[in-house]
């Protein structure tokens, strides 16, 4: 199947916790003013990729704990979005996923191929940037209405969990 995006980074360490193979996908209604990536605005930019191919590059890299969906808004394309997702969950991957919808938003949507990506999703972050809410103390994350939420515990809990930072003590 084959997914719009902007571009990957092999090895991000700022899109998610630990190593990460960054996804960015082309098109995003949202518009948030000052936006971190704005050529991924306009939907018909970018390029078109096979799924098989990125899972692929995935699968070459032995160094990543992740993968991350960003964009753009990986929620304009939830059916290649969640292949991606389902091939890195098989592999012992762990998911993010960037999204300028809040959980509400989404649930809201009652979209199968949304419900199917959020089920293969391990830490979500929603809301848009809002540039009057930005700090660089955040983890993850743009500004501060924007919520880093623990997706299957919230998804059983039917009520948003929020994530939690590893921390590694000696």
């Amino acid at each position: 199947m084959n997914i719009r995006i902007n571009g990957v980074v092999n090895d991000s360490i700022v899109d998610g916790e630990s190593i990460r193979f960054t996804i960015f996908t082309q098109g995003c209604p949202h518009h948030c003013p000052h936006c971190h990536n704005p050529q991924t605005h306009d939907p018909n930019g970018g390029y078109e990729e096979n799924t098989e191919n990125l899972i692929a590059m995935i699968a070459q890299n032995p160094l990543l704990d992740g993968i991350t969906l960003s964009g753009g808004e990986p929620m304009e394309q939830p059916l290649p979005c969640s292949i991606l997702a389902q091939e890195a969950k098989k592999m012992g991957l762990t998911v993010w996923l960037y999204t300028g919808y809040t959980w509400e938003e989404l649930l809201a949507k009652n979209d199968k191929a949304i419900q199917k990506l959020l089920h293969f999703t391990d830490v979500l972050i929603d809301g848009t940037f809002i540039y009057e809410l930005r700090s660089l103390e955040l983890y993850f994350k743009g500004s501060s209405n924007q919520r880093t939420i623990d997706v299957q515990k919230s998804l059983l809990q039917h009520s948003v969990v929020l994530w939690q930072k590893n921390i590694i003590t000696f």
